[in-house]
């Protein structure tokens, strides 16, 4: 099993803190955020972990060469300090730093903390070209899935826009009620956790150094299987601004109360 903690992001929505340190490094308790990371995929049986790093790239890597002993996975930085390639440049630029062994690599936002079982969705991610992690967690903007929750689109219900490969969806651009008939108990929100499958990597030749994965997802669904798996009971804290780093610390601690719980129930 393998994974990437995208941990390059400026953090502008944590400023004045990410003025000297980057997000990756935002205490959360007694921890950084990345640890926190970390320690989930230590738990999940992870062997080998990619970081990508830009913002204060020395601070972090610093921290990841005093951590390694501490983790049984192998670490690997994506060095990024030339340019930021959001999401799917990240990755791109990462493909020489996974193991050439044709597993999935599972993808983790650095700021996301959450009670998901990683081993398990991991392991249900498996044939699936890309599985998005998603809830019902109200938003404003939604990925919408056909009934075997096939990969067809995405909605911003604020504006009202529609993104889709396929042209009947494309064209509700506009047409919210449309849109939310249609897809009624089949929108939801993107959780920032995701699984890759290398079999993907010949399509990103054609795209740009910098591109956000969510356009290549969009691009690709009508070509490839990408799917969406539901976590009912998703309880996940966005740590990428001031209002829930307040809160992350209690956040973090009654989820690791509940993992010790189910481990020794």
């Amino acid at each position: 099993m393998q994974a990437m903690i995208f941990a390059a992001g400026k953090g502008t929505r944590l400023k004045p803190l990410t003025d000297v340190i980057p997000k990756a490094l935002v205490p959360v308790g007694d921890k950084p955020l990345i640890q926190h990371v970390m320690d989930s995929l230590c738990r999940s049986g992870v062997e080998h972990v990619v970081i990508n790093v830009h913002h204060h790239a020395g601070q972090v890597r610093n921290f990841l060469e005093l951590a390694q002993g501490h983790y049984p996975f192998t670490l690997s930085v994506s060095d990024e300090t030339g340019a930021l390639l959001e999401t799917g440049g990240g990755i791109k630029k990462a493909i020489p730093l996974f193991r050439a062994s044709g597993e999935p690599v599972l993808i983790h936002n650095v700021d996301i903390l959450s009670n998901v079982n990683l081993a398990q969705f991991y392991s249900e991610s498996i044939g699936n070209a890309a599985t998005l992690l998603v809830s019902c967690r109200q938003t404003q903007r939604y990925l919408l899935f056909d009934d075997t929750m096939h990969l067809v689109g995405w909605t911003n219900i604020a504006t009202g826009e529609v993104r889709s490969p396929y042209p009947d969806i494309a064209s509700m651009t506009g047409k919210k009620e449309a849109v939310a008939e249609r897809f009624a108990g089949s929108m939801f929100a993107f959780s920032g956790i995701h699984t890759f499958s290398p079999l993907l990597f010949p399509l990103m030749e054609q795209w740009p150094d910098r591109f956000p994965i969510m356009d290549f997802y969009l691009k690709h669904c009508a070509e490839v299987r990408i799917k969406g798996l539901v976590k009912r009971d998703l309880r996940l804290l966005d740590v990428g601004k001031q209002d829930t780093l307040a809160t992350a610390e209690e956040f973090i601690q009654n989820i690791n109360n509940d993992y010790a719980e189910d481990n020794n129930t």
